[in-house]
């Protein structure tokens, strides 16, 4: 995916949004354990010899007669963990929404390249694999989408590895059984921030009338007789605004971003649009 010509002009127009500040202890870009000369305050120690100057606090020398600087905590690069769907439901509806899933967790990857990290991809697969670097990008290129095992599934019996103050990205549809306010607070669990993208396509997120018709589920392989008329339609619809405003709400409630994406309009318009409204994505 790193010779995609649509992620390789993406990567060349935006950067990742991280937060420019910690809030409520939580922080984009992580912190090293050196010192250094960011803007986050660390601790107090005594002044010594060759320290600059600068930092000394007078108001901590007029009080103890000692001279005291303030140490700052070094910015480093983020880790990145980028986690994507790698289930069957991902390739329904043509090659949009598998592509464009390839292709976000690719500009994910590069994007965080360009800071110097190297990020972690994972495909939430029946077997779950773990690869970064150039190997994390040729991973996401062989992607089949394919697993029967669900997000839940996978977190459920720890097989998804989730290491602290990460920039944690999940890529999926959402479309199995879940519990958004346990799974949003299961993915959140230790990450510095977490960007949750939900991504359809057009049809699933505003399916049109079309008769009868029998359903197959692509994952459990269960059929269902169906007429898609306008009822059945706006129960869906209802269903879809539910799940949604669940995982919205939950995100919140964790200090995280969900985004809703619709595949067919496109890398470059998502990221145009939908990830730098949502601050996910700022102009380079």
């Amino acid at each position: 995916m790193r010779n995609d010509p649509d992620v390789q002009r993406v990567v060349d127009t935006f950067q990742l949004g991280l937060p420019r500040t910690p809030v409520a202890g939580r922080s984009g870009e992580l912190l090293g354990r050196g010192t250094g000369s960011s803007l986050e305050f660390q601790e107090f120690r005594e002044y010594i010899p060759g320290d600059d100057i600068r930092h000394v606090d007078w108001s901590a020398y007029a009080r103890s007669d000692t001279l005291m600087v303030r140490l700052y905590r070094e910015e480093i690069s983020p880790q990145t963990q980028i986690l994507i769907d790698g289930s069957a439901s991902m390739r329904t509806g043509g090659t949009a929404k598998p592509l464009v899933a390839k292709q976000l967790a690719a500009m994910f990857a590069l994007l965080c390249g360009r800071l110097g990290g190297r990020a972690g991809v994972v495909t939430l697969t029946d077997q779950v694999a773990t690869r970064t670097g150039l190997e994390g990008l040729d991973i996401i290129q062989r992607l089949p989408f394919d697993s029967r095992a669900t997000m839940v599934d996978l977190l459920e019996s720890n097989q998804v590895p989730l290491p602290r103050q990460s920039v944690r990205i999940v890529i999926s549809d959402f479309l199995f059984p879940h519990d958004p306010a346990a799974l949003i607070r299961r993915l959140a669990t230790g990450a510095s921030a977490l960007w949750v993208l939900q991504l359809l396509n057009a049809w699933e997120a505003n399916p049109t009338t079309s008769g009868g018709r029998r359903l197959v589920d692509i994952e459990s392989a269960a059929e269902t007789d169906l007429i898609l008329d306008r009822k059945t339609i706006a129960g869906y619809q209802k269903r879809l605004q539910q799940l949604q405003a669940e995982l919205a709400r939950n995100c919140r409630r964790v200090q995280a971003t969900f985004v809703p994406l619709i595949a067919d309009k496109g890398l470059q318009t998502l990221c145009r649009e939908d990830l730098c409204a949502a601050e996910v994505l700022r102009i380079a």
